[in-house]
């Protein structure tokens, strides 16, 4: 069954929405579609109808009507029956030029048939929203050929395992020891993904109302679990100084993590858990060094803490800087792995590695999510992970080409943007010259182009200065997309009143 949406949680959703700068329904449309854009709303949702709604924003019903009459003259809302139309992204004339929704607004030299890994992008819409690569095409075909010649044997059993195929576990865990982490079978847990994993952590660690440590900014869709469960999120923000894994491309300070900041945070507020990404740090680029990473570990002890440590990202290596896993420090701290950056998120497939006693709190936790991933996908990932070095040579090499690209790109079409140079990962973290984020993400797709707002990645709003930009795509694509930018700041410099319309409203609804 297709869901639907209630009035009360659409209008949670939407915030204070109507800043009165606009017509009230074009405010109110604006806003529910930057919520279907950025996920917050899924596809195929039926709205509230307009009687509904109007009842619970207390507004008119005509403004209401030519809200959703906007949003499905934009493809944004289905016809449907009466007024329950669902949420839905609009396909573009994959070439040429674009109908827009502002008069006067056109985009040629559409790429088309670009998608996007995870919620597929309309044909012709560049998608800057995710961070993630295609397919090592040839060595997970492989992977999986190998599978389906094993899977007989596994026929004959039940086909539910909530620790993870054992084939899988031990290599999973001579990676580790190879790294210099001592690990066992016995200490890993393979999940359905990065997401999954963190799920599963939450959920046999925390409770409702406990506090979590983040970083700010930090990866979106874990601040979404945090929430889900109902913690607290307590965001430590980064600092500003020189080094630290990443140069600014204009010689300024980088950004780095604050570790007066985070010890005092623990000492103070005793988070339950604490989750941080040391490598190539998901928007930012930043690489903790070792000396930080012990102090941090030694921070997490002292206050009770229990350290969750993503490490998706530690195989994108791409100026090849030596660091220990966190893990090396201390027996007690949990790793997120997964294979969704390295090889393809469409792999499903990741792992926790913690001591023996915490994996077996978190198999008994997994069971009220799901019994065991699929069977097929751990054969191939065991293939993947005995041979994770193969793929990663000539993905690095693009990645670094790519990463060039785009840097040189932005310096030259959006020369006011400040730009750091990651050491690895797959983003550009930007600062922009005004808070902006949010207005550029609502008229992107104007331009051509998918982004995700940058108070995506915060708390409470914050962020509407930065922008993350993906390096996932070639030159050619980039370039593409880093003009459709320059032509979406261009519009908004040219109408500073929208630029105050689209400011508030939705960063509001997506904090």
């Amino acid at each position: 069954m297709s869901p639907s949406l209630n009035p009360p949680a659409l209008a949670r959703l939407l915030g204070e929405w109507n800043l009165g700068v606009a017509p009230a329904y074009r405010e109110l449309s604006d806003v529910v579609r930057l919520l279907v854009l950025d996920g917050r709303v899924a596809l195929d949702t039926a709205l509230p109808s307009e009687r509904a709604l109007s009842e619970a924003l207390g507004v008119s019903r005509t403004t209401v009507t030519a809200a959703y009459g906007h949003l499905r003259e934009q493809g944004f809302l289905s016809s449907g029956q009466g007024s329950r139309g669902r949420t839905r992204i609009p396909r573009l004339t994959a070439l040429g030029t674009t109908v827009l929704t502002d008069p006067g607004l056109t985009t040629a030299g559409r790429t088309p048939g670009t998608t996007s890994p995870g919620l597929a992008a309309p044909e012709g819409l560049i998608d800057l929203a995710y961070a993630s690569l295609p397919a090592s095409g040839e060595v997970v075909h492989r992977a999986f050929a190998a599978a389906l010649t094993e899977l007989p044997a596994l026929l004959p059993g039940f086909g539910y395992d909530a620790m993870g195929l054992l084939p899988l576990r031990e290599t999973v865990a001579a990676r580790y020891t190879a790294a210099g982490v001592p690990t066992t079978a016995e200490q890993i847990l393979v999940t359905s993904g990065a997401q999954h994993a963190l799920n599963i952590i939450i959920r046999a660690l925390a409770a409702r109302q406990d506090r979590v440590l983040v970083e700010h900014p930090s990866y979106p869709n874990a601040l979404d679990a945090i929430r889900a469960a109902g913690c607290r999120a307590i965001p430590v923000a980064f600092t500003a100084t020189h080094g630290a894994g990443t140069d600014r491309a204009d010689g300024g300070p980088a950004l780095a993590w604050d570790m007066h900041a985070l010890q005092a945070a623990m000492t103070q507020q005793r988070p339950r858990m604490a989750y941080v990404v040391p490598d190539f740090h998901n928007p930012t680029g930043q690489l903790m060094p070792d000396v930080q990473r012990r102090q941090l570990v030694r921070a997490a002890v002292a206050a009770g803490t229990v350290l969750v440590v993503d490490e998706t990202l530690r195989e994108l290596n791409l100026d090849g800087a030596e660091t220990s896993p966190v893990a090396a420090f201390s027996p007690a701290v949990v790793t997120i792995g997964s294979l969704s950056k390295s090889h393809w998120a469409g792999l499903r497939t990741g792992w926790i590695r913690a001591s023996e006693a915490m994996i077996q709190r978190f198999a008994a936790a997994r069971t009220s999510l799901d019994l065991g991933g699929p069977l097929m996908e751990q054969l191939a990932a065991a293939h993947l992970v005995r041979a994770l070095d193969e793929p990663l040579p000539a993905r690095l090499s693009a990645l670094r080409d790519n990463r060039t690209a785009l840097l040189e790109l932005l310096a030259e079409h959006l020369p006011d943007w400040e730009t750091a140079r990651p050491a690895g990962g797959l983003s550009v973290w930007c600062r922009l010259p005004a808070p902006v984020s949010t207005a550029l993400t609502m008229i992107a797709p104007d331009f051509g182009i998918r982004l995700a707002a940058g108070p995506r990645f915060g708390i409470g709003g914050a962020f509407e200065r930065y922008l993350r930009v993906p390096f996932t795509l070639p030159p050619e694509q980039l370039e593409t997309a880093v003009l459709a930018l320059r032509s979406a700041q261009d519009r908004l410099d040219a109408a500073p009143q929208l630029r105050r319309t689209l400011k508030n409203a939705p960063a509001l609804a997506i904090a």
